[in-house]
């Protein structure tokens, strides 16, 4: 007999006052899953590369990470808000099970955001083909940035933070 599939739900968002970068991943892993936690694999590099650039210690607890991010003007959302997938990678998502988070309301919410941050293609993606065209007006910048996962390790960390920091520490300009 197969184990039976069942949807997933991703989390709340993050945010603070004032956000001026949105972090969008595609869907919370199974270890994000069971601790309600975002990256909380300890191989995802994502709360590492956040620490060098928002500048709080990699031993931080979670609440102070969030904190930070906070502080940072940093939110952190996903694009699906549930799907059904087995495991964590992307690719096994099914494509008809989507559903996306209400960035309409989010984005009107927070319209001081000027990058939108994608953490690796599955996320940029999804976000193109099912939320992109329900959007108007929405005058931040995307940028797809090399994913955090441990599934991805072409780049160097040192090159992922490079590209990181990039992003979210560039001034935008209209």
């Amino acid at each position: 007999m197969g184990a039976a599939i069942t949807r997933i739900a991703s989390f709340a968002p993050i945010e603070g006052d004032s956000v001026r970068v949105l972090i969008l991943g595609s869907m919370p892993g199974v270890q994000s899953l069971a601790t309600s936690e975002y990256y909380a694999h300890p191989r995802n590099s994502f709360w590492k590369i956040m620490a060098a650039i928002v500048g709080f210690p990699v031993s931080a607890t979670y609440e102070d990470r969030i904190f930070a991010l906070k502080s940072g003007r940093i939110a952190l959302w996903d694009v699906l808000h549930s799907c059904v997938r087995i495991g964590s990678l992307d690719a096994n998502i099914d494509a008809d099970s989507i559903k996306t988070n209400d960035f309409r309301t989010f984005l009107r919410r927070h319209p001081s955001i000027e990058v939108v941050c994608f953490n690796g293609a599955a996320a940029q993606k999804c976000y193109n083909a099912h939320v992109l065209p329900t959007l108007k007006n929405c005058r931040a910048k995307y940028v797809r940035l090399p994913s955090t996962s441990p599934a991805h390790a072409s780049l160097s960390f040192d090159a992922k933070i490079t590209a990181w920091r990039a992003a979210i520490c560039a001034p935008y300009d209209y």
